[in-house]
């Protein structure tokens, strides 16, 4: 099945170069285009699509705060001109980053990445619950929930250590990720680590350690909830 999307970009010419490239991949169904981002915008309210092509630097209204303001968010990949403004792509968790003039071999490269992706969040998910996606260098990684080992906070990344593999670093928060865990298999214990409960070897004190060896502190505001936690 075709992945719906819009173009939108405030030069014709690379919106005329998107409808040239999108008529060659039959994985691509491109319902409309936009030169101007506020009509795209409401576009997005009454039409959800699949996939966004989405220009940075626009007069009305930048790509990166209309992607901000969604509130759901289809796949997104931007299109620009400009290379500094691709970790701010990053931390929106863009699909990938086009830099003008876009070529076609590129664009199908991330018309693929696109589609796999949309593929894997619609049957991969659906099948094992106890697993998610996050996105790492623009690319998007499946993280197995019973393969982590703890989460920590550093600012506003994350890394999700990993029992049996290298470290997974993210733009996420805490709250956000928690949210993507299963209820009752992990547990906060300070404002930044969480920890799987099928890991927890021992608590001492202020101190959890996991079955790792690795040894992390109790946070004051999160105290009280392990201390309940352990004598359930």
């Amino acid at each position: 099945m075709a992945l719906t999307c819009i173009a939108i970009d405030d030069e014709p010419l690379a919106l005329e170069l998107i409808k040239t490239y999108a008529k060659q991949l039959p994985e691509l169904d491109l319902v409309n285009t936009f030169h101007d981002a506020i009509a795209g915008k409401q576009f997005l309210k009454n039409h959800p699509v699949d996939l966004l092509f989405i220009d940075i630097n626009m007069p009305d209204i930048s790509g990166l705060d209309l992607v901000r303001s969604l509130k759901k968010k289809p796949l997104i990949i931007f299109t620009t001109a400009y290379k500094e403004f691709a970790i701010d792509g990053f931390e929106l968790e863009a699909l990938d980053y086009l830099l003008k003039p876009i070529e076609f071999e590129r664009f199908s490269k991330a018309v693929l990445k696109a589609q796999n992706f949309y593929a894997y969040k619609n049957t991969v998910l659906s099948e094992a619950p106890d697993s998610f996606f996050v996105y790492s260098e623009y690319q998007a990684i499946k993280i197995n929930t019973d393969e982590i080992a703890y989460i920590e906070s550093l600012k506003n990344h994350l890394q999700i250590h990993l029992i049996n593999a290298k470290p997974v670093l993210t733009v996420m928060s805490l709250k956000k990720i928690e949210e993507k865990l299963p209820k009752g298999k992990f547990l906060r214990i300070h404002r930044s680590f969480i920890v799987p409960v099928a890991q927890v070897k021992s608590i001492l004190n202020r101190k959890v350690l996991l079955k790792s060896g690795k040894e992390l502190p109790v946070g004051d505001n999160h105290f009280k909830k392990v201390q309940e936690w352990k004598r359930s």
